[in-house]
């Protein structure tokens, strides 16, 4: 009997199914430190401890998205070993502030399955948790994933999509941001005088920014955060794949977009949820970001006068500068699109 884990196919999940990642991580300083060499992240609260603590943090927290990339990346081996891609997000709520030296691990839910009609691959609905040592929620979320099947003449599971909801309700923010003391909140420090009541539906910002993705310093990223798919690490198999090359992970794409948005949203320290998002199109080494994002709603957060919340779309396009704001229109989305993400942003007031 082989020893080694080939990893799931589409067949091996059930609706209802269980699994336990391996391999808890620690999240140290060298891990933040790396994080921020891999993106340039500038948000002034997950990068000087005094300035966190001023406003009423511990210390400076773990960047949101590290949190999640270190999250997801205890899931691959068991829900997208064998994946072709990583399709969407919804759901998505950030509990907790984690901080240096907290460790983090991940459970997963199946909460769907759908056979698509080729027959040679299925999308697969998962539900992921991850608690800290304590064993307390740091973050919750949905996402599905297009995995090949190991045999192309297995029966189809019974079809079960979940229904997911559109938005996060701000109700949930109110205990995943501490009190913020906004006389010590110091906006030259942050680099912005923009603040919550700053911002108008509708209003549309050019991050102006672009980076390119480096080939190197993807691995790298992908590494750190111990995500093991095949895609994006073996140019000898994918070389025979439909792209003929390794695609980029999709949330390289996301924590270079959201370390574009510092250019426009400064103030915007905390990512409280995740509404919906989609990796539209695949990314490649070589290929240079560009982001946009509009402001879809703003809320107040129940009980609290020191912070709201934005509801954020951001874009990011490969190789397009976002000047025009290229985006969905009822043709579909202009081909320089990667990412469509849909996410709620807590700032001062």
């Amino acid at each position: 009997m082989s020893k080694t884990n080939p990893g799931n196919y589409f067949e091996d999940f059930s609706v209802g199914q269980v699994l336990h990642h391996a391999t808890p991580r620690t999240i140290t300083e060298g891990d933040i430190a790396l994080y921020t060499s891999l993106y340039g992240m500038r948000f002034a609260v997950q990068s000087a401890d005094s300035f966190a603590m001023d406003i009423g943090y511990e210390a400076a927290p773990v960047d949101d998205f590290l949190v999640f990339h270190m999250v997801f990346g205890k899931t691959v081996p068991d829900i997208s070993l064998n994946a072709i891609a990583n399709l969407g997000y919804a759901d998505c709520k950030f509990t907790q502030p984690v901080y240096p030296g907290d460790t983090v691990s991940t459970t997963s839910k199946v909460i769907g399955v759908k056979e698509n009609s080729n027959g040679k691959t299925g999308v697969v609905y998962v539900r992921s948790t991850g608690r800290n040592q304590l064993g307390e929620i740091v973050l919750d979320y949905v996402r599905w994933v297009m995995v090949r099947k190991k045999d192309e003449n297995s029966p189809a599971p019974t079809e079960d999509v979940p229904e997911l909801p559109k938005r996060v309700d701000p109700s949930h923010f109110v205990e995943s941001t501490p009190a913020i003391n906004l006389d010590d909140y110091n906006n030259d420090l942050a680099g912005s005088p923009y603040r919550f009541d700053d911002y108008q539906v509708g209003e549309k910002i050019d991050h102006v920014d672009g980076m390119t993705i480096e080939e190197a310093e993807h691995q790298i990223a992908t590494r750190l955060y111990q995500n093991t798919a095949k895609v994006h690490f073996n140019n000898h198999t994918e070389s025979q794949g439909r792209f003929g090359k390794r695609l980029m992970y999709g949330g390289h794409v996301i924590s270079m977009a959201r370390a574009l948005s510092f250019n426009g949203l400064a103030n915007g320290f905390h990512i409280a949820a995740i509404n919906g998002g989609r990796h539209v199109s695949p990314c490649f080494a070589g290929d240079t970001i560009y982001a946009w994002s509009e402001i879809l709603e703003t809320s107040a957060i129940p009980g609290r006068e020191d912070v709201g919340a934005l509801r954020v779309r951001t874009i990011a396009a490969k190789n397009h500068n976002c000047a025009d704001f290229p985006g969905k229109t009822e043709e579909g989305y202009h081909e320089s699109v990667m990412l469509d993400i849909d996410y709620w942003l807590v700032m001062p007031r």
